[in-house]
């Protein structure tokens, strides 16, 4: 009997490729688990390529309004940034991928699970640790590992000789990942860092030349630290993002060049739009100053870099990940209110804050002396602030007394 082997499937290049593939290298029949994060395909037609390409199987899965709202909207609250500019799009995608993957697995009685990620990259990781957390027992078959295939001249070669249809040819050789939170470019001119990205290879942002010439205001409403409107409508969370896409798009926001470390230890360059997430980690942002304690919120700063790295290397499903958001959401009690942003042709300004938690008194922080603070106390706390320091230096003078007192004891008898 032929084993059942679910295969995590986009309809690109790579996954085309690999029906096919499984199909003369194993005994088994493929089902395609295709996860629907919104990265804007027909779905209907993914899933009949899956069909005519060899799978016995093709499964769609709405994933929107999960990947937005338990792994996006979770990132924003933690504020995980990887390498102070990478907002996790890819990153967050794949646990929820491989969450719906495993479940298909399980429901459909397969013994393996595959995917199309290279063994260069992260997503390998990202997939097959998530598996390992969730369903152990089930084998895993990464192809790229396997087949002789290494470049994208070589997949786009196997998929001609075997009729499979795909829309990557080699004048046009950018890999690509979409979802509703961004779209990431790799390949291509992006290869050699010292090139510029061509105009055409963004996709979801205007360039600032093609922006509007008026700034364009927008108001973003959080609960708990989860956005929940926007110019003062209230919204579902992929309503929400959608509709921060678009202002922020057309604004030239969310626009990134980074050179990042991947988790296997290689540098990679890649171009990421992020437009309505960079709107969201802002402003969010904003708010936490507004509302969080200073210790809090400095600590909260660490917390968010190791959350980030986790992600980043396909941790989600860990005990530390678990623990680190059981902080944040502790820390997200208060973080509720609305900023206010200005767009204008790629800049992002902060046109206000405000919230029934906010922490900021007035009494306090106006130059106007008032009631609420009392000068003289300044005093006594940084004397005892500087008391350590004062030690210190005292300590200092008396060695060199010391020195200077032996160092004349010494010349005495020279002088006699």
């Amino acid at each position: 009997m032929a084993e059942k082997i679910v295969l995590a499937y986009s309809g690109g290049l790579d996954t085309s490729i690999i029906i096919p593939w499984l199909l003369e290298n194993y005994e088994c029949e493929v089902i395609a688990m295709i996860g629907d994060v919104g990265q804007g395909d027909d779905m209907d037609a993914v899933r009949r390529k899956a069909l005519t390409t060899g799978a016995s199987k093709a499964v769609v899965v709405d994933l929107k309004d999960e990947f937005i709202r338990e792994y996006c909207f979770a990132a924003v609250r933690a504020g995980a940034v990887y390498e102070h500019k990478y907002l996790l799009g890819t990153s967050l995608a794949r646990p929820a991928i491989a969450r719906a993957q495993v479940a298909v697995a399980l429901s459909e009685g397969a013994s393996a699970v595959a995917h199309g990620c290279t063994g260069k990259g992260n997503d390998q990781v990202r997939f097959e640790h998530a598996f390992q957390a969730l369903a152990p027992e089930l084998k895993i078959i990464a192809p790229w590992r396997e087949w002789s295939i290494v470049s994208r001249e070589d997949a786009i070669e196997y998929a001609r000789a075997r009729g499979v249809p795909v829309t990557a040819t080699r004048e046009k050789i950018h890999s690509r990942d979409r979802n509703l939170w961004h779209i990431s470019h790799e390949g291509g001119e992006l290869e050699d860092p010292a090139n510029q990205p061509f105009d055409t290879t963004w996709q979801l942002t205007n360039s600032p030349q093609d922006a509007p010439d008026r700034a364009e205001a927008v108001e973003i409403g959080f609960e708990a630290g989860t956005p929940v409107s926007v110019n003062g409508r209230q919204l579902p969370p992929v309503a929400l993002v959608e509709m921060l896409n678009e202002i922020a798009g057309r604004n030239a926001i969310g626009r990134i060049d980074l050179v990042e470390n991947r988790f296997v230890g290689i540098k990679s360059r890649g171009c990421y739009e992020t437009p309505g997430g960079t709107l969201l980690v802002t402003a969010h942002r904003e708010l936490e100053a507004l509302c969080l304690d200073r210790e809090v919120l400095h600590y909260k700063q660490q917390v968010a870099l190791k959350y980030a790295e986790l992600v980043y290397y396909g941790l989600w499903f860990t005990p530390l990940r678990e623990a680190l958001e059981a902080f944040v959401s502790q820390t997200q009690q208060s973080v509720s209110g609305r900023v206010a942003l200005n767009l204008y042709k790629g800049n992002l300004m902060v046109a206000g804050r405000s919230s029934p938690n906010s922490l900021y008194r007035t009494d306090m922080a106006s130059f106007t002396m008032g009631e609420g603070y009392r000068q003289k106390d300044a005093e006594g706390f940084i004397r005892i602030l500087g008391l350590p320091a004062r030690s210190m230096a005292l300590l200092k003078k008396e060695k060199e007394r010391d020195q200077e007192k032996e160092g004349a004891e010494l010349q005495a008898p020279l002088r006699h």
